[in-house]
């Protein structure tokens, strides 16, 4: 009987998850199927429900339900927890395990960039779910310096102190926008939702080192103004987060079915559909 994956998203139909896990399937041999579920806002439990009474082995969760999600499991991955968010359910028997495979796709992302983490500086812009669902990758990466800047400093000092406990190098830093200044990284990431309205923190000169890496977390947009901006500021490169959906995508994979796709292939095919970075 062939094992039954879904997205679930409110809206959902701009999804390339399907696509992504069809080719992924095609690519290991696996006997499975993978649809988009759209959930009415007040009802991602009882469509959660409704998908595993009809045998579904597994989830992505995307906007507005990962925090519903996280709440819905009957156990989270260490990752999910610290991220107060779930895009991912493993659904076994009576139970349902959740996990959040966004961080673990963004590192993979920037391995594939050609960054080296362990001992680079990295700047991290905002301080809502998608920051915070990459703080405890990047740190296990070996990343020498993680700064969290936010237009609030003070929720930049919140994850600063929520993570506090797996920083066992002292990477961590946090603030606003303009606390940091003063120092140089090699990677800088977008994880606010500015570029969403083609708009770009008002970040301070001086932040780009040689080399640097720009990178936002939003994709097919094309070069956002966040992206324009790191150029003209410094930048090196620039990238968007396409990569780190498929990467995601392959980590979530691998957890339903104990085999990891070569994510190569998928890359190419999705950004031969996407508007270019220059």
């Amino acid at each position: 009987m062939t094992d039954r994956y879904a997205v679930i998203g409110h809206p959902i139909a701009h999804s390339k998850s399907p696509s992504i896990h069809a080719a992924f399937a095609a690519q290991t041999g696996q006997d499975m199927s993978y649809e988009a579920l759209l959930a009415p806002l007040d009802g991602f439990a009882a469509t959660v429900a409704a998908f595993r009474a009809a045998g579904g082995r597994g989830l992505n969760i995307t906007v507005p339900f990962k925090e519903e999600a996280w709440r819905l499991a009957d156990s989270l991955s260490e990752r999910a927890r610290l991220a107060g968010a779930v895009n991912t359910f493993v659904i076994g028997g009576e139970a349902i395990a959740g996990d959040n495979t966004d961080g673990a796709g963004l590192v993979r992302d920037l391995e594939w960039l050609g960054c080296r983490l362990d001992g680079a500086r990295v700047l991290l812009l905002g301080a809502g779910g998608a920051a915070r669902g990459v703080v405890l990758p990047l740190l296990e990466a070996g990343v020498s310096r993680l700064f969290i800047a936010n237009r609030t400093a003070e929720r930049a000092c919140a994850l600063q102190v929520h993570f506090a406990g797996h920083d066992a190098r002292g990477a961590l830093g946090a603030g606003g926008w303009h606390d940091a200044a003063g120092a140089a990284y090699d990677v800088v990431i977008n994880a606010t939702s500015a570029s969403l309205s083609n708009q770009a923190p008002p970040l301070p000169a001086g932040l780009y080192a040689p080399g640097s890496l720009a990178y936002d977390m939003v994709y097919g947009r094309g070069l956002t103004a966040f992206l324009g901006q790191a150029r003209a500021q410094g930048a090196a490169r620039v990238a968007d987060g396409l990569g780190m959906l498929v990467e995601q995508a392959a980590e979530a994979f691998a957890l339903w079915r104990g085999v990891r796709p070569d994510t190569a292939p998928v890359r190419a095919q999705l950004r031969a559909a996407t508007p270019p970075l220059d």
